[in-house]
């Protein structure tokens, strides 16, 4: 009964500093994305309503490296708080053993390997076709968010186009330059005083018509260079390959869902990188999630105090520790896609290492061992004392 009691207020004192963490990280993570959303509101005049929704549908690939690292950060902050207040102490003096402290801990750390498979699986996949479709309507419905003067644009396939003013009200352009190099052997170059655009958002493309102007085209091959006035001439502008229409074409890694992303691992037929991109991806959605386990055994070992602790210290532990994670998981990446080693290390080794040292602290802490000072400075012969077994018997050695 008193373990239930004991269970039930540690699982409740986890989730206020979780949700605290979730919120600082994603703010974080959210300020890396200031400078485009910026961009996004002031140069390409799109609503606040719609660049909410863009985050939303972004905000999935944050949220699988988030969760861990507040799950982590929120088990740090309980247990230095319990120890702190002397809670930890008190439930020794009881005769109750740190280890009744674990259930809940692993539970909070399971509901939130939970949520972050959810996501990793099947909201990342749908947040990132939702994205590409909000900005294929964009790009197609609203050129404004595309075209932009006395700016180079280069949103079309293998077309340059410079405008130098855009009526406002009308839309009319005007002062137009056209780089085309779709053609191997031809350069073309279009000018014109005025222009429209039309959009078809079905043949994914756009018309850009011209008035009163000049087609120049230089043949390379040849060696030839020809002028052509015109009253009015169409100009083509297919989109890049990442405005394409979300109904249709290929998808990359973080596009497909588990079912996709097993078809094409079985249907591949060579070892080239975007295989290995396809298979770190398979291994990422069930290493991230395992990650919420890996760190809350390494949380909990640092957490666990007979000593006051200040919080600073347990965030400076928990950053560290996670550095040290994604330092691992990055190198995994690169090195995986280079087909150095097998991505299953690569996604998988991170997890080991966490759960090893984790394992370690963990059991030094039940049977009463001390752990390292990781603060202040820490020498190198402290960490081979601390790994190195102790000695048995009683040998002879310096006095307390």
């Amino acid at each position: 009964m008193f373990g239930g009691i004991i269970s039930r207020y540690v699982f409740r004192q986890l989730w206020a500093p979780f949700a605290v963490n979730l919120f600082f990280f994603t703010f974080i993570f959210l300020m890396t994305q200031l400078l485009q959303l910026t961009d996004l509101i002031v140069n390409h005049q799109l609503g606040l309503l719609l660049v909410g929704r863009m985050i939303i549908y972004t905000m999935p690939f944050f949220l699988q490296f988030i969760i861990p690292m507040s799950v982590m950060m929120a088990i740090l902050l309980t247990l230095m708080r319990m120890s702190s207040d002397n809670e930890i102490l008190a439930l020794k003096a009881a005769g109750i053993s740190i280890v009744r402290l674990l259930p809940p801990i692993f539970s909070f750390a399971l509901i939130s390997c939970l949520a972050t498979a959810l996501i990793a699986i099947w909201g990342l996949p749908h947040g990132r076709m939702a994205a590409r479709r909000l900005i294929y309507q964009v790009a197609s419905s609203s050129l404004d968010a595309a075209i932009k003067p006395r700016v180079f644009i280069d949103s079309f396939d293998r077309v340059v186009l410079y405008i130098n003013q855009v009526a406002p009200g009308s839309g009319v352009l005007k002062d137009i330059f056209i780089e085309d190099r779709r053609r191997s052997d031809v350069v073309t170059t279009v000018v014109a005083p005025r222009g429209v655009l039309v959009t078809d958002p079905r043949d994914r493309a756009v018309i850009l018509r011209l008035f009163d102007g000049q087609i120049h085209q230089v043949d390379i091959d040849r060696q030839m260079a020809t002028a052509v006035s015109f009253h009015t001439y169409d100009v083509r502008l297919d989109m890049k390959q990442h405005l394409h229409d979300p109904a249709g074409g290929p998808k990359d890694e973080e596009e497909m869902s588990l079912g996709e992303l097993r078809d094409y691992l079985r249907n591949a037929t060579r070892k080239d990188a975007q295989y290995y991109l396809t298979l770190m991806e398979w291994h990422k959605k069930f290493a991230l999630p395992v990650a919420c386990l890996a760190l809350a055994l390494v949380s909990t070992a640092l957490g666990i105090q007979t000593r006051r602790s200040k919080p600073a210290h347990a965030i400076g532990l928990g950053l560290g520790f996670f550095l040290l994670y994604y330092l691992m998981l990055s190198a995994g990446w690169v090195f995986g896609e280079a087909g150095v080693y097998p991505p299953l290390i690569g996604m998988w080794l991170p997890n080991a290492v966490s759960a090893g040292i984790g394992i370690i602290l963990l059991s030094r802490k039940v049977k009463e061992k001390p752990l390292p000072s990781f603060g202040g400075r820490l020498k190198v012969r402290d960490l081979l004392r601390f790994f190195r077994k102790p000695h048995s018997g009683g040998g002879s050695g310096r006095g307390c």
